[in-house]
Order: C-alpha cells, then structure tokens, then sequence
C-alpha cells in the first residue's frame, strides 16, 4: 500500500473523494474480481463464511458490496441478499454480474456513512451482515455503527474484514533478508512497523495496477473495535488471516502471498448486539 498526499479535513469531501476513485476504479476492479482474488479465496471468504455460520432462508445484508462477489457467494449458500455501494458504477457492475437470474439479489446505491439513508432499508430486518475489506474505505465508521444496531435483529450479527491494521498500512514496509540457519541460507520474509498508533487518511493502491488512487483510512485496532463498543456491540469472533505455507506465490517479488505465512495481512471479525450476547 502506497501513501500519497494529505487528505481533506472535511468528511463530506473525503467521502466524495472515495465515492469518485471507486466510481474510477470499478471496471479495473470488476475484471480482476470476477469470482475474487487471492486475499478474497484464501484469506477472506473462508474465515467470514465460518464467522456467519448457516445462512440459508437469512436475510443478510452486504455493506459495500463492489461488484458483488460477496452477495453472490451468499445468493449461492441460500441468503436471501440486499447489496448496496455507494459507487453507482459498481452496482451497475455487480448488477449486470447476477442478470443471468441465477440469483435474486436486491442491489442498492447507498452511502454508508448515511445513518438516516441506511434505516430506509427497514429496522430490525436483517439476520445477519457482511463487510468485506470495506470499512477502511469510510471516512467515517459510527452512522454505519449505529444504523447496524437498528437494522439487526436482536440475535444478529455483522462479521467484517479489514486490512490487519498492525501489520498492513501505511507504515510498513515488507522485507526479504539473506539468513543463514545451520550452513543453509534462506530468505526471511519480515514487516518493518515505523507507524501504527496514529489514525491516518492516505491516498493510495489497493491493488496494482489501478487507474486511480484512492483514499484509505487507517484505524489502529483500539479506535476501530472501541467504536464498535460504543455503539452496542461486543467481539464475538475474530481471526487472523495469512496465506498457508506453500501457497503459490504472488506477481510480486514481496507478494504476501507465496512468502509471509506468519503474518497477517487480513483480520476478519464478527460483532454481536449486546443484548444478544447477555441473551445467551
């Protein structure tokens, strides 16, 4: 991840912004994320489908669905989907990916950092929610937070992956060093941490290539969960993702995949209500 200039001071500005790079970005992104990438299958799919559990006849809501490669894995385990992006080229995108009438997915423009925009889509309506590798696209988290423990049912849940924000951010650096280990010499893959505590708004890649670059908001772990808490919901579930010994390597010389098998790159987590939680 590539940092760029300051960002603008002015939610509303640095929203616009995002909506505008996605909105940029969208057909780069829809024809490297068909059926999703390397991080989608092997880092963030597999831990969020655990995290779910069953969801077949749910009513289950995707938070910045992109193209839609997460709705459709749900469409496809039996849920029952509301998608929605705020980038009107993507859902225009993930819209004309589910036209083959395969699958029955309510697709929606919406802006999730719009509390009062995100309650039209009913109070206490859905089983369960997803958002994958989104959060740090929002320049702001707590309206998204707040409309959640509204439009959950009690018992419901939102499971949601991010980049790992120790170890994947704008103050980091990937390394490769020459070791020796009982007269053998090896590679050593590491992550140099210069910067973590500080909240910060970059521009940057999220993934090579793409045509432009776009704003990303790093939260270290105590403002990203404590907002969570604020608003009424309690960690339930949480795993730490990196890709397994062996897996192919990636285009890259220093690609996560292929050469760091002990680090993560991806945190996926589930939150609960905590009226759920004291439920059970």
């Amino acid at each position: 991840m590539e940092s760029g200039a300051s960002f603008p001071e002015s939610t509303a500005a640095a929203n616009q912004e995002v909506r505008s790079a996605w909105n940029a970005n969208a057909a780069f992104w829809d024809e490297r994320m068909a059926d999703g990438n390397a991080f989608f299958h092997s880092l963030i799919w597999p831990a969020t489908a655990r995290l779910l559990g069953e969801v077949r006849g749910r009513r289950v809501l995707d938070i910045a669905c992109g193209n839609g490669v997460a709705a459709r894995r749900l469409a496809e385990m039996g849920a029952c989907v509301l998608a929605f992006d705020f980038a009107e080229e993507l859902v225009r995108l993930a819209q004309e990916r589910s036209a083959d009438g395969r699958q029955e997915i309510d697709y929606r423009v919406l802006d999730a950092t719009d509390e009062a925009a995100l309650l039209t889509l009913g109070e206490k309506t859905f089983d369960a929610a997803v958002c994958c590798m989104a959060l740090f696209d929002m320049a702001e988290i707590r309206p998204l937070l707040l409309a959640l423990h509204r439009l959950l049912v009690p018992t419901g849940s939102l499971v949601f992956s991010v980049l790992h924000p120790c170890f994947n951010n704008a103050g980091i650096s990937q390394m490769a060093e020459m070791v020796e280990r009982e007269g053998e010499l090896t590679t050593q893959y590491s992550v140099k941490i210069w910067r973590y505590l500080s909240s910060e708004t970059f521009r940057g890649i999220a993934m090579v290539g793409e045509p432009t670059l776009q704003p990303i908001f790093h939260r270290p772990l105590g403002e990203l969960f404590g907002a969570f808490f604020e608003a009424g919901f309690v960690l339930d579930g949480l795993e730490e993702r990196a890709f397994p010994p062996g897996d192919p390597a990636g285009t890259f010389p220093l690609s996560w995949s292929g050469n760091f098998c002990e680090i993560p790159p991806v945190l996926v987590a589930r939150v609960v209500p905590i009226a759920a939680r004291e439920a059970n």
